[in-house]
C-alpha cells in the first residue's frame, strides 16, 4: 500500500518517494481469559468478533487477532475489580472505598483517557494485569436497548466488536519507544522502553464477553451508583459494582512477539516558487483491522482525491506559491510511530520553512465534522467551511452543520493523531474529520467491523460526506499553499491565550494555595501588542502591494510557533516541548492548555508551578518577539 499510494500521487504530478525507518513493534502470539467461579464453573471468552456473511472482511484468514499494540507478554491469575475507566481519580475513588488492589487485575471501560495510560495506572496502584472493553453506554442514542438492530442487521454495535489498539503511554511520548528524539535507522542506538510501556498484560475485549466479567462482581464491593465518579456506570444490565468477588479467578495470558521492523512513509512533493515555505499534509495508512474503511482509509481515499486536484491544476501549468508535500504514514496506529520519525529526520527542514501541518486521519466515521488547531488558523479554517456543501440537507454548508454541533468552537490539539511531532516543534497545526455523531450509525472504532459494508452501508452510503471532506481539506490546502499572504488571524491566539489564562486562575482558586501569574499576564499583553502590530503590518503590505514586506509577514507567520517550543520540554515529558497546549499527563489524547504549570497546580507542586509560569512566558514572549514589527 505504501508503494500503491506513491504511485497514485506520482500518477498525479507529485514527485513521490518512500522513506523507510527500521522500527520497534510487537505482534500478538497468542492470547487466553477465562473466568472461574467460586462454585468452579468457567467462563472462556473467545477474544473474537463474529464472522459475518454479509460483511466479508470478517472472515478473510488474515484477520487481525484482537491485540493491544506494545503490550507485555504476561501471563497472571487474580482477583479482579472494577476500575471504571482507569484515571488515576477513578482508582483514588477504589482506595478511598477501601478496594483492595495490589495483586489484582483491572477491569476498565474504553472512554476518557487513551488506553495506555489505564494500563499505566493499573500497575502503578501495583495491579498485575487489565483488560479493557467497550460499552455500549458510550454509543449515543443508536443502540439495542433503544430498539436498533446491531450489525449487520441495522445501526448499533455489534455486540462482539472489540477495540484493538496501542498501550504506549502516549502521553509520555511517541513515536519508536527505542529511539526517542532521533529517528529509527538500522544503526540506530536502542533505548530501553521501560518508561513509555506497560509492564502489566493488558487485553481488549467486546462487551457481550464483558457482561459475565461484570454480573459476577454484583453485590460485592461497591455498587457503581455509589462509586460518584463520572461515566463509571455504563449500560449493561450490571451494578457496575467494584468487587472484588471472593474467589471469583481471572486468568489471563497475553503472549506477544517483538520485532525491528521496516515500515514506510510514502511522501509526494510539487515544489512551490518560495522553496523556504511549505505546507504538509498527512494521513495515516496503517490499520489494526483488514479493513479500516475510516481509520485510516477515508483519509487516505480524501488524499489520493485531493492529489488529484491538484495534478489537473499542474496540467494547466500552474504552480503553487509554496511547496506542497503529501505524506502517507505508517504505524501511525502504534504510537504515531511513521510521522514522529519523519519529523525527528526533517527537523531542521521543517522547522526553517513549514508553515503549517494539515492532517486527516479518520476523515469520515460519521456526519459530525469536527476540526482543532492552533488558534491561528482558526479564522481561514472556519471561513473555508462556508465554501462547501454539507450533504445533511439542501443549501446547507459545512460551517452550517459544525456550528450545529461545536456552538462555533475549534478544538484545541492534545494529541492522538500524526499532527502531534509537528505541533510540538512549533509549527502550525490543524487536524480534522466528521465523526459520528449521537444519532448516526455506531462506528466500530478499531474493530473487523469497520469495514467498506459497514460505510457503504451506513457510515456513508453514496460517499458524499467523503468528498465534501475532500473539497474542504483541497481548497483549506489551495489557500495556504497560494494565498500571496498566509492567511492567519494572530489576534485570534490572543483571545485564545486570554482563555486560557483564566483556565488556569480557575484551577489554581480550586486549591487552597496561591500562585503569581502576573509574569504569564504581561507576556500575554505583550503577545497581543505583537498580534495586533503584524496584522497592521500585514495590512500594509497588502494595501502597498509590497512583495518584500509580505515576505516578511509570511516568515513571521512561519516562525512565530518556533518560539512557543521549551527546551528539554515538560516536566518528566521532554517530546512535549510547547508550553501553551499538550496532551495532559493522565488523559493521553485530551488537551491540557498551559500544561507546565497546569498539572504541577493539580499534582501540589507550587514549586514547579512558579518555574513553569516563568518558563511558559518566556515561551510566549519568544513569540511575540518573533511577530514584533
Amino acid at each position: 500500500m505504501a508503494q500503491w499510494t506513491a504511485d497514485r500521487w506520482s500518477e498525479n504530478g507529485f514527485q513521490a518517494r518512500l522513506d523507510e525507518y527500521q522500527t520497534y513493534l510487537n505482534y500478538p502470539v497468542s492470547h487466553s481469559l477465562s473466568l472461574t467461579y467460586p462454585n468452579g464453573s468457567v467462563f472462556k471468552a473467545s477474544l473474537e468478533e463474529a464472522v459475518l456473511t454479509e460483511d466479508e472482511t470478517t472472515s478473510y484468514p488474515n484477520r487481525i487477532p484482537t491485540f493491544n499494540g506494545y503490550s507485555f507478554t504476561g501471563n497472571v491469575t487474580a482477583e479482579y475489580v472494577y476500575v471504571g475507566r482507569g484515571q488515576v481519580a477513578d482508582f483514588e475513588a477504589l482506595v478511598s472505598l477501601n478496594v483492595p488492589l495490589e495483586g489484582k487485575i483491572a477491569l476498565a471501560k474504553y472512554g476518557g483517557p487513551f488506553r495506555g495510560l489505564k494500563v499505566k495506572n493499573a500497575a502503578l496502584y501495583k495491579m498485575i494485569g487489565c483488560v479493557l472493553f467497550t460499552d455500549p453506554g458510550d454509543d449515543g442514542n443508536i443502540t439495542v436497548a433503544n430498539g436498533y438492530a446491531a450489525y449487520p442487521d441495522g445501526p448499533a454495535r455489534n455486540p462482539t466488536s472489540v477495540q484493538r489498539g496501542s498501550v504506549q503511554f502516549l502521553s509520555t511520548y511517541p513515536g519508536d519507544p527505542t529511539t526517542p528524539g532521533y529517528p529509527s535507522k538500522p544503526d540506530s542506538p536502542r533505548a530501553d522502553i521501560s518508561s513509555v510501556v506497560p509492564s502489566i498484560p493488558s487485553l481488549p475485549i467486546s462487551y457481550v464477553e464483558a457482561i459475565p466479567l461484570l454480573r459476577a462482581l454484583d453485590g460485592f464491593g461497591t455498587p457503581g451508583s455509589q462509586v460518584n465518579r463520572t461515566n463509571w456506570v455504563g449500560a449493561l444490565n450490571v451494578s457496575y459494582s467494584t468487587g472484588p468477588a471472593p474467589g471469583a479467578m481471572l486468568s489471563m495470558s497475553n503472549v506477544m512477539r517483538d520485532a525491528i521492523t521496516p515500515i514506510w512513509d510514502a511522501v509526494g512533493i510539487i515544489n512551490g516558487t518560495n522553496q523556504d515555505e511549505v505546507l504538509v499534509l498527512g494521513n495515516h495508512r496503517d490499520a489494526w483491522i483488514v479493513g479500516g474503511a475510516a481509520d485510516p482509509n477515508s483519509g487516505s481515499a480524501i488524499m489520493v482525491e485531493l492529489s488529484k486536484a491538484f495534478g489537473k491544476l499542474l496540467a494547466t501549468g500552474w504552480k503553487p506559491r509554496r511547496t506542497i508535500v503529501l505524506c502517507s504514514w505508517d504505524a501511525e496506529e502504534y504510537g504515531l510511530v511513521g510521522s514522529t520519525e519523519w519529523v525527528e529526520e526533517h527537523i531542521n527542514w521543517l522547522t526553517e520553512s513549514t508553515i503549517a501541518y494539515l492532517n486527516i486521519d479518520v476523515g469520515v466515521s460519521g456526519k459530525s465534522p469536527g476540526i482543532s488547531s492552533t488558534p491561528e488558523v482558526r479564522t481561514i479554517a472556519t471561513n473555508i467551511m462556508k465554501k462547501v456543501s454539507w450533504p445533511t440537507m439542501p443549501n446547507e454548508t459545512l460551517y452550517d452543520a459544525w456550528f450545529a454541533e461545536s456552538d462555533g468552537e475549534v478544538g484545541t490539539l492534545g494529541s492522538g493523531s500524526d499532527y502531534t511531532s509537528f505541533l510540538h516543534n512549533g509549527i502550525s497545526s490543524i487536524d480534522m474529520g466528521a465523526d459520528q455523531g449521537v444519532d448516526d450509525p455506531v462506528y466500530h472504532y478499531h474493530s473487523n467491523y469497520d469495514s467498506y459494508h459497514w460505510m457503504s452501508t451506513y457510515g456513508d452510503p453514496g460517499y458524499q460526506y467523503h468528498k465534501a471532506m475532500g473539497q474542504y481539506l483541497s481548497l483549506l490546502a489551495y489557500h495556504l499553499a497560494t494565498d500571496e499572504v498566509i492567511p492567519y488571524d494572530l489576534p485570534a491566539y490572543t483571545i485564545a491565550l486570554r482563555s486560557y489564562y483564566d483556565e488556569l486562575l480557575a484551577t489554581i482558586n480550586s486549591t487552597s494555595k496561591t500562585l503569581d501569574t502576573s509574569e504569564l499576564a504581561a507576556a500575554i499583553a505583550q503577545f497581543a501588542t505583537s498580534a495586533n502590530e503584524v496584522m497592521a503590518l500585514m495590512d500594509q503590505a497588502v494595501s502597498t502591494n509590497d512583495s518584500a514586506l509580505k515576505t516578511v509577514v509570511n516568515h513571521k507567520f512561519r516562525d512565530f510557533q518556533r518560539g512557543f517550543t521549551s527546551a528539554g520540554g515538560l516536566p518528566d515529558r521532554e517530546f512535549y516541548k510547547h508550553v501553551v497546549n499538550a496532551p495532559g499527563i493522565d488523559t493521553g489524547y485530551a488537551p491540557t492548555t498551559f500544561p507546565g504549570i497546569t498539572e504541577a497546580v493539580e499534582a501540589g507542586n507550587f514549586e514547579l508551578a512558579a518555574e513553569w509560569v516563568g518558563r511558559t512566558s518566556l515561551g510566549i514572549r519568544r513569540a511575540a518577539d518573533i511577530l514584533k514589527t
